[in-house]
């Protein structure tokens, strides 16, 4: 049904990953983090604008004390990466001498997720470690592996549960694959 509005503006949407393999997923990831961090505080560092509903869910399910923080960072125009990482949107929390989780709802080249790492280490976090909904191996660009990997997929453009194309289509709780040329052309 929620896709049926995208699919009459002429998005072709396959669904990927339904509602409940993603929160088997969330699940599954909350438990593992919980044990790694058990007797710890976590500073949780979500990767705005996508990570948000993932890491609203992992939160709510973690068994160890957490603060959140956000950051958001650009390196993409429409479905195509810069090539540079600009940070829109810094920390407010000092990382120093904290074990931080950043959360990613998608890595992909790993371009930003290793410029943010850097920035991290640089700024003394005492542990870093990485949380993403989904492993995105097909361009992957960046030698990096993320330590909680929720779902590997090889390739193909995603959109839903806070995944967008051009900030449209985060809403949708599957995660879906666009099929074909967009409306404008985009994908």
């Amino acid at each position: 049904m929620e896709r049926t509005y995208w699919m009459e503006q002429g998005f072709n949407l396959q669904e990927l990953y339904s509602k409940e393999r993603i929160e088997t997923e969330v699940s599954r990831l909350a438990g593992e983090i919980s044990v790694a961090y058990a007797g710890e505080e976590l500073l949780v560092v979500v990767v705005l604008k996508g990570a948000v509903f993932f890491a609203a869910d992992l939160v709510r399910a973690l068994r160890v004390p957490v603060e959140m923080d956000f950051v958001k960072l650009s390196s993409y125009e429409g479905t195509q990466t810069t090539g540079s990482v600009l940070v829109k949107k810094d920390l407010e929390t000092n990382v120093a001498g904290r074990h931080v989780l950043v959360v990613e709802d998608i890595v992909d080249t790993g371009l930003t997720l290793t410029f943010l790492l850097d920035l991290l280490r640089q700024r003394g976090a005492k542990s870093l470690s990485v949380c993403t909904l989904i492993d995105k191996t097909e361009r992957r660009q960046a030698v990096i592996t993320p330590d909680y990997v929720g779902i590997a997929c090889d390739g193909g453009f995603l959109v839903g549960y806070g995944l967008d194309l051009d900030e449209r289509m985060r809403e949708l709780s599957a995660i879906y694959q666009i099929i074909g040329n967009t409306p404008g052309g985009v994908a």
